[in-house]
């Protein structure tokens, strides 16, 4: 159990650095392998691989970016801390462990039984007494490394300028004029987002992608694309469909922001119930409704989002680079600062 904790923490460090991305750039004239005259070229593999398993080729084409730009981070990290350590006449390590001395403190006693007792679901029946050396060890660890992040950002803000050369990979995510949009078209950053109005996890990325909007302004837009998982989510077709009755009388945001906040009630009775709340004329938005109006709509974004390989939500792409679950606003600004650096 412990040791999934540390996996986990090592996960929530690495992801303020590391920005998911699918499908790389192709060196399209890459000869992979000739059949007789013909050339067949990485572009044509990677094509055909596409066709056959988009959601497989994005996984990963994903794997290998993050794989490539944790190396990156941490050679730079190694780079930084060296040429810091030289400053004060000392190795490496040996400034590494004096700096996370001194930013970190001792575990007390009560932060161990308060996190024995936020987790006890998770302790297996085993006592306080037991598992305290084990919770000790491990906020122990999730103070360090806490430390190293803190040490880190400070050293790359006054070392030298670290400057990323590789470019993400990046998907074509098509925008239609009529899909539902923040923000204004000349923005720098575009976010589309696939998602489901019944998903959790969606509902969960849904603040803070309202923090994006605010930190950001018009730096940012944000477009929303349906990818309702109807196996798992019956309601969530209905709900898009709905959502988009509701875009045609001008609110489309609001309904959205009422779906998230009513997701366990999404049948057809609430869902004009909530229409009627925001003032839209309950017969049009009935028969809109009934009538299946925006039914296709939202099946062209279950075709579009299985095209680019999306099988799970919120599927999020940031200027085309691949951002999977409800990830923290940290990993939003992450991403979205490299992209507005790269825009100057």
């Amino acid at each position: 159990m412990i040791q999934f904790m540390k996996k986990a923490l090592c996960f929530a460090v690495a992801a303020t650095f590391l920005a998911c991305s699918p499908a790389p750039a192709q060196q399209g004239s890459e000869v992979a392998a000739r059949v007789g005259d013909r050339a067949i070229t990485t572009k044509e593999l990677d094509d055909r691989w596409r066709q056959l398993d988009a959601a497989g080729q994005s996984e990963a084409t994903q794997k290998l970016y993050e794989g490539r730009r944790n190396a990156l981070e941490e050679i730079v990290a190694d780079s930084l801390v060296a040429e810091a350590a030289k400053g004060k006449g000392l190795s490496p390590d040996a400034y590494l462990e004096a700096e996370l001395s001194q930013r970190s403190k001792p575990v007390a006693d009560a932060d161990v039984v308060a996190f024995y007792q936020a987790n006890v679901n998770q302790m297996q029946g085993r006592s306080l007494s037991e598992m305290a050396p084990a919770i000790t060890r491990y906020l122990t660890d999730q103070q360090r490394a806490v430390a190293r992040q803190a040490l880190l950002a400070e050293l790359r803000k006054g070392g030298p300028a670290v400057r990323v050369l590789f470019e993400p990979p990046r998907h074509e995510v098509a925008i239609e004029a009529t899909d539902p949009a923040l923000g204004p078209a000349s923005a720098p950053v575009t976010i589309v987002e696939y998602s489901d109005f019944q998903c959790p996890f969606c509902q969960r990325v849904a603040p803070t992608l309202k923090r994006v909007r605010e930190t950001y302004g018009d730096k940012v837009r944000i477009v929303w694309k349906d990818f309702p998982l109807t196996q798992i989510h019956p309601d969530a077709f209905k709900a898009g469909e709905a959502a988009h009755c509701a875009g045609d009388a001008g609110k489309y945001w609001e309904y959205h922001d009422l779906l998230f906040a009513n997701q366990q009630a999404l049948g057809t009775d609430d869902l004009k119930k909530y229409a009627a709340g925001l003032g839209i004329d309950a017969a049009t938005f009935a028969t809109c409704l009934d009538g299946g109006t925006h039914g296709e709509r939202v099946r062209n974004g279950v075709a579009e989002g299985g095209r680019l390989g999306v099988n799970s939500t919120p599927t999020v792409y940031i200027n085309g680079r691949f951002l999977s679950g409800a990830q923290p606003f940290e990993v939003f600004q992450s991403v979205i600062d490299e992209e507005l650096s790269r825009s100057r």
